[in-house]
């Protein structure tokens, strides 16, 4: 069983890829999305999921800290809809609240700049997202 991870955003998709016995998460690649060919998104998710025989697609869900989902859960759920109709693996949405503000704080413990944070924390929140996920199920 491999899996995916993404953090989805506005104007990147940070991903990660679980080892074949679903156990670990290691950053993959981030994506930048072209508002005016959404479409490409898509297609190069898909290619990763038979690059790698991905079978189950783990999508960070942004919540608010009450737990409600406002605009940018709406965004992932939409964004998770159209993804169904261009792959044929499992679609799950996954609670990521602060995996953002948690990779970052990570990423500043290991004296990375700023500059090289900017070009890595979407694809250490997707690493974070696929490892809770993978915790998660392997519980």
């Amino acid at each position: 069983m491999r899996a995916l991870g993404l953090d989805v955003g506005t104007k990147t998709i940070g991903m990660a890829l679980s080892d074949e016995l679903g156990w670990t998460a290691q950053g993959l690649d981030t994506i930048r999305r072209d508002e005016e060919q959404p479409g490409k998104d898509f297609e190069a998710i898909s290619e990763i999921v038979k690059e790698y025989g991905v079978d189950t697609i783990v999508i960070g869900m942004p919540k608010n800290m009450n737990g409600t989902i406002g605009s940018s859960g709406e965004r992932s759920q939409a964004f998770a809809d159209e993804l169904s109709k261009h792959v044929t693996c499992t679609i799950k949405m996954w609670d990521e609240r602060l995996t953002t503000v948690a990779a970052e704080r990570m990423l500043i413990s290991a004296d990375v700049s700023r500059k090289k944070r900017k070009k890595v924390i979407d694809k250490m929140a997707a690493v974070m997202i696929l490892q809770g996920y993978l915790d998660h199920k392997g519980n």
